[in-house]
């Protein structure tokens, strides 16, 4: 679930504070502070490099909250005091928690709408309706213990719930010293107890790079956390612009399962963690030279005034726009067809393979690619489509860090291979791969007499796609949902009309490239 709004992020201070001071700091922060007219809870802030709070399922919430009523143990939170706010080093998840509970809003009420520019996903939205839900069945709404507070009926374990909620406060350990001293307390901390995973340790420490912007940018649709705020206003409405089409471009519309349509994502689900990953892939491919470079994060400069970020987006959106869209270069890849697998599900391998391979054409301009793409595409996806069960077994048997490397070796191969005239079999997909001599085992039969999603959703893909709309210059399939060409059969330069029967659909490529 999302709590993100709860508490508003800052660009980390940098002045030092005064460790000489001659006055005590505030032990505890109670829920007095998230009502109306509190001190400490509209001065707290989460550092520009704090986590995202949305780590917490919904069963968490439940359970910091019953803590806090019964008056069981909750760990103190960290907090470093800055000249202007109060900066939350440790903690965020329990103090949003608190405030959610305080304005019940899980992530969909006043404050998350406008913090989101009003538009909340669906899996957001349902996040908080079940947190809502177990919270009212186990504990009882803030509303409910104020409605309570003056009533002298209440039973005993009753009014000791009211007591402590009234009376109870977190502990707070404050850091002492400069903003230097603060973001290390906070990296130590978070490599302890439940630590930072690797793509959220490389976004914070690499956050003014801007592949770490570009990517902050995308997942939210230019939405949430202003994290471009310092650029000048020009630049910044230029990111959220560039940002809300690729997010559009790639994630839209939102999965749902089993799956019942063709109208498929290329980037798969919205889930922040892996998203972030393929995003920040997807703005080092787009960035790449011919000699590969950058090839990390780190090897990027600081983006002091957002023109790179700028410029990563504008490169990202040609490479998307070479995969989907509208655009007369865009291949238009069906998303069925090349980035999911057997089973309906996304494969992020697949989808990133594809895109480095194309994105590598690019930075070649290897422009006949393109065409030798097109001249073979019916029998590619013809394979890639027969053959998903071993493609997907070839991808499992490889080391996760390796797999998009692999698929994007073998997708290249099998290219070359149809493009001189050769079939693509289960062997020769093992011989690309470069996986001869392994052992490659398919998924057993299952026993259960009920069908389940995965099966379901195979299903539906395999029929469909059996009925789908296929561009008739290449043979290729169309999405035409997203990208799809209007062509004269006979060329209007040669009197060709504009009537139902001189219309075909085309891949834009198709239309303004091939046949041309």
């Amino acid at each position: 679930m999302n709590l993100d709004a709860m508490i508003k992020r800052e660009d980390f201070a940098t002045t030092a504070t005064d460790e000489t001071q001659s006055y005590e700091n505030v032990a505890t922060i109670s829920l007095r502070d998230f009502t109306a007219g509190g001190f400490m809870g509209p001065s707290l802030r989460k550092p520009d490099f704090q986590r995202e709070t949305n780590h917490w399922a919904p069963e968490q919430v439940v359970s910091l909250l019953e803590c806090f009523v019964s008056g069981d143990l909750i760990p103190s939170v960290i907090l470093w005091k800055s000249p202007t706010y109060l900066f939350v080093i440790d903690g965020g998840h329990r103090l949003s928690a608190l405030r959610a509970w305080v304005e019940d809003d899980y992530g969909d009420g006043p404050t998350s709408q406008a913090f989101f520019g009003y538009q909340i996903a669906e899996g957001q939205r349902k996040a908080a309706e079940t947190t809502r839900a177990l919270i009212a069945k186990s504990i009882g709404t803030w509303q409910h213990y104020q409605a309570r507070i003056s009533d002298e009926a209440l039973d005993l374990a009753e009014r000791r719930k009211l007591t402590a909620v009234v009376s109870r406060g977190l502990p707070i350990q404050w850091v002492n010293g400069d903003a230097d001293k603060a973001e290390s307390s906070f990296f130590k901390i978070n490599t302890k107890g439940t630590p930072l995973d690797d793509i959220e340790e490389l976004l914070l420490k690499n956050r003014a790079k801007p592949a770490s912007i570009a990517a902050r940018a995308i997942i939210r649709s230019g939405r949430g956390h202003r994290y471009w705020s310092r650029f000048s206003a020009t630049v910044a409405s230029e990111i959220e612009a560039k940002a809300k089409s690729l997010h559009s471009a790639l994630f839209d519309p939102e999965i749902e399962r089993p799956i019942k349509t063709l109208d498929l994502p290329l980037g798969g689900p919205r889930g922040i963690r892996t998203a972030l990953e393929a995003l920040i892939d997807l703005m080092l491919i787009a960035e790449r030279n011919q000699q590969g470079d950058p090839k990390s994060v780190e090897a990027l400069l600081d983006d002091p005034d957002g023109t790179a970020t700028v410029k990563m987006l504008s490169r990202a959106l040609a490479l998307v726009g070479r995969i989907t869209g509208n655009d007369k270069g865009s291949l238009g890849l069906h998303p069925a067809v090349y980035f999911y697998g057997p089973t309906g599900r996304h494969s992020g391998p697949m989808f990133m393979g594809t895109v480095a391979l194309i994105g590598s054409k690019l930075a070649n301009n290897d422009k006949q690619f393109f065409a030798r793409f097109t001249e073979v595409r019916s029998k590619l996806e013809e394979a890639l489509v027969a053959h998903k069960d071993l493609i997907s077994i070839i991808i499992q048997r490889t080391a996760s860090s390796g797999r998009s490397a692999r698929y994007t070796r073998t997708l290249g191969l099998m290219i070359d291979a149809l493009k001189e005239g050769q079939a693509v079999g289960e062997a020769d997909l093992v011989r690309f791969a470069g996986m001869e001599g392994k052992i490659l085992v398919g998924t057993a039969e299952t026993t259960a007499k009920n069908f389940s999603d995965d099966t379901k959703s195979a299903v539906f893909i395999q029929v469909a796609l059996n009925g789908a709309i296929k561009c008739p210059i290449c043979d290729g399939y169309l999405d035409p949902e997203k990208s799809v060409s209007y062509d004269h059969v006979l060329e209007a330069r040669n009197g060709g009309k504009g009537s139902n029967g001189n219309l075909q659909l085309t891949h834009p490529y198709c239309n303004q490239s091939v046949k041309n």
